[in-house]
């Protein structure tokens, strides 16, 4: 747990005075600050929760005349006011950020990000990182990922797979499905024991992975960079996407997905999953270790059937802000998150490090999850994520997605009300 000497954790947007000014004058020299200002959103037993908690204390450790000040926040709030946030005085020095074109590509063609690259090359970060893993620290002057500047840096990877109950598994005879064909079967067997299959949330994130996970069953590298990096046209009425979106649309029908999960939060999808309500989810590396901690049953994952392709990419990152009082303390923080015995505290808590000793993981369960992870990276079966492309698609798509949910929208209607977003917003990007 934090220590409340130094450690003051809130979840309400509001800034504190009291814990958000940094003492001493502006600059950002680290002989001179003596407050560093961190924000994350991960829950204290998720796995990188449990290895920045750790990261602070060597932090304190090797800085003893600095004070950190720390705030959880929520996804959804840093998410939503992220430009306000770091555009202001009392923003934090060194921050997680969602990476991609939307978010952290947006921010850095905005001026609000520190170019980070001659600290990656002096620190060794660059050498720490894969090419697929570099792709979202990187941003050019549009904003696009995969060139350019450093801007932020990962120090975890992450990718949807399947949680699933094995308990339920067995006690309905059902086997877990290596192809699209046998998750279909699977979840008919639930469907006729009246157990609802999918757990989902339909008002964040989680339908719109499913969704890309469906497209994703259907596509090929070349429609990846079209769709991520504009590398040629997306045509949202032919597969992948019309697929997608009628699979979608066939799983709510025949019961797969309740229509009530049109308004849960991805909260409420994780608690069903581990309060043993339903029998799979489909979601995130995030969830491992969380899951590890609370839930009281035998579970376990698999990567989405028959796919080559996963959404996924490296963890979310840590930006600092062109505003940042503490930059020179922000790049130490940093550092110390890339270090050995962080990585393999995020290992070992059911993350997936980026540079950890496979042989200093301790749990086969946790080993297993890196090893799907690097087997998806050695394909080169990374796809980022659907909300990406553009500023704002986030909430297009939860929008969209949301009426495929509760039947108020066809596939046809779906997927006009997304293209239309995004094919305004590259043309929005390809302007700057």
């Amino acid at each position: 747990m934090f220590r409340k000497r130094k450690l003051a954790a809130a979840v309400a947007l509001g800034l504190s005075a009291a814990t958000l000014t940094a003492c001493g004058d502006d600059s950002s020299s680290a002989e001179e600050a003596t407050t560093l200002r961190l924000w994350h959103y991960e829950s204290a037993n998720s796995a990188m929760g449990v290895a920045w908690d750790r990261a602070i204390e060597i932090f304190e450790e090797e800085h003893p005349d600095v004070t950190v000040t720390f705030e959880r926040k929520a996804f959804e709030q840093i998410q939503q006011n992220a430009a306000m946030i770091i555009n202001s005085e009392e923003g934090p020095d060194v921050m997680e950020y969602n990476k991609g074109n939307a978010t952290a590509g947006l921010l850095s063609s905005q001026g609000l990000l520190t170019d980070l690259t001659a600290e990656a090359e002096e620190r060794g970060w660059a050498d720490q990182l894969s090419d697929s893993l570099e792709t979202t620290a990187r941003y050019d002057e549009r904003g696009v990922m995969g060139s350019g500047n450093w801007y932020g840096v990962p120090n975890y990877g992450e990718y949807v797979m399947v949680y699933y109950n094995q308990e339920l598994f067995e006690k309905h005879g059902v086997e877990v499905p290596t192809t699209l064909d046998e998750m279909t079967a699977a979840m008919d067997t639930f469907v006729d024991k009246g157990v609802a299959p999918l757990g989902m949330s339909g008002a964040e994130y989680p339908a719109g992975q499913l969704f890309y996970q469906l497209a994703l069953a259907e596509a090929d590298r070349s429609f990846i960079d079209s769709y991520q990096l504009y590398d040629g046209e997306v045509d949202f009425q032919a597969d992948p996407l019309a697929s997608a979106a009628e699979t979608f649309d066939e799983w709510v029908k025949k019961g797969y997905i309740s229509r009530d999960s049109a308004g849960l939060k991805a909260e409420d999808m994780g608690v069903q999953f581990m309060s043993g309500k339903v029998p799979m989810i489909v979601s995130g590396s995030w969830w491992y270790g969380r899951f590890k901690d609370e839930i009281p049953f035998e579970w376990d994952s698999f990567l989405f059937p028959g796919n080559t392709f996963h959404a996924g990419s490296s963890g979310n990152l840590w930006v600092v802000p062109e505003t940042s009082q503490a930059k020179d303390l922000a790049y130490d923080f940093i550092d110390i998150t890339m270090r050995p015995e962080i990585q393999e505290l995020i290992g070992n808590n059911g993350g997936v490090p980026i540079d950890a000793d496979p042989s200093k993981i301790e749990d086969p369960k946790d080993s297993r999850l890196i090893e799907n992870f690097n087997a998806v990276t050695e394909q080169d079966g990374l796809a980022f994520y659907p909300d990406w492309p553009v500023p704002g698609y986030y909430d297009v798509l939860v929008s969209a997605l949301q009426g495929l949910i509760n039947q108020s929208r066809s596939p046809e209607e779906v997927l006009d009300s997304l293209e239309g977003p995004y094919q305004e917003g590259v043309e929005e990007i390809d302007a700057r």
